[in-house]
């Protein structure tokens, strides 16, 4: 099936004690404003009409960057990438947690209907 996808976001995960201090930070070094997201533990900004940057507040867990693909099909993204060597490590409903060939966590993230579009994504079929 012909579906659409873009490496889109890079996400800096950290502990909560040190979330406030990261977006700061991020904010700051990139210039552009993080705002809270639609839960307290997501701080983003968008960084041009292609990326955007995340801070992500982790619950437990050391610091680290992971990056995200969205797409207008998960199924077919996620199924695409197992083909090339990832391994899915969490299904959720909206995204799913996969590791790279090396071990590196990464998401897939279904975007809303008529987000992705010649101008931003790559088709696959």
């Amino acid at each position: 099936m012909t579906h659409r996808s873009r490496l889109f976001v890079a996400v800096i995960d950290v502990p909560a004690d040190d979330h406030a201090d990261e977006t700061a930070f991020w904010g700051a070094a990139t210039g552009h404003p993080m705002r809270e997201l639609d839960s307290p533990e997501f701080h983003g900004t968008r960084l041009t009409e292609h990326s955007a940057l995340l801070v992500q507040r982790l619950d437990d867990g050391d610091a680290r960057i992971h990056l995200d693909i969205h797409t207008d099909d998960l199924d077919a993204e996620v199924e695409r990438l197992e083909g090339l060597g990832a391994r899915v490590v969490r299904r959720h409903d909206e995204w799913t947690v996969l590791t790279d060939p090396a071990g590196l966590e990464f998401c897939v993230v279904i975007d809303p209907p008529g987000t992705l579009n010649d101008d931003n994504s790559t088709v696959w079929s």
